[in-house]
């Protein structure tokens, strides 16, 4: 479980292809502070260490991981967000995030507003039930509060400490982005329709 407050960013260094799998070696100031079997935040996708060595840490994506996200179109260089699990005894300074991801997203703006940026997503309606004005939404494992939300549609504002230290400075229009819903809201609409 997460709290979609990223702690760093990473850098893929290389990917393989191992059957229907992914592999990815990343490099960040975290690897080597992780352990084998921990699982991290990568992006808003939940992921294991296989291994850490020298400044790096390897994962793999199996094929439910890299439909449903946008993992399979990851690409050596691309710099991809990162955090560990929530300590239980920490503060949720974000929202339940569990690094299970939903769907992908589109960008479709991205503006400077003088000392802040407002980013518009659109995706597909069939999830319009799980977003609600001034809800939380995690996009890239950050956790975000949505707005002039719509029925497939909303906008995020971000502050200058997120932008610079995360990887939503490098979305413009008609990038793809990683989209995980309130956990909350998955179980109120679920109990709603039994």
């Amino acid at each position: 479980m997460f709290t979609g407050i990223i702690e760093n960013t990473g850098k893929i260094e290389e990917v393989l292809s191992v059957g229907t799998n992914k592999t990815f070696w990343i490099s960040s100031p975290l690897s080597n502070e992780l352990k084998v079997d921990q699982s991290l935040s990568h992006n808003g996708v939940c992921l294991t260490v296989e291994e850490v060595k020298e400044g790096m840490h390897r994962v793999t994506a199996i094929a439910e991981t890299l439909e449903k996200t946008d993992v399979g179109d990851w690409e050596k260089d691309k710099l991809i967000n990162l955090e560990r699990c929530m300590l239980i005894n920490g503060r949720l300074d974000g929202h339940i995030v569990q690094g299970h991801v939903d769907t992908t997203a589109v960008c479709l703006a991205s503006t400077e507003k003088d000392g802040s940026w407002e980013f518009q997503f659109e995706f597909d309606e069939k999830f319009k039930t799980l977003i609600i004005e001034k809800g939380s939404v995690c996009i890239n494992g950050i956790s975000l509060t949505a707005y002039n939300v719509t029925d497939n549609s909303f906008c995020v504002a971000i502050v200058p400490y997120t932008y610079y230290h995360t990887n939503i400075k490098n979305i413009s229009v008609n990038s793809t982005i990683n989209i995980e819903f309130d956990i909350l809201g998955k179980y109120i609409a679920r109990i709603m329709k039994s």
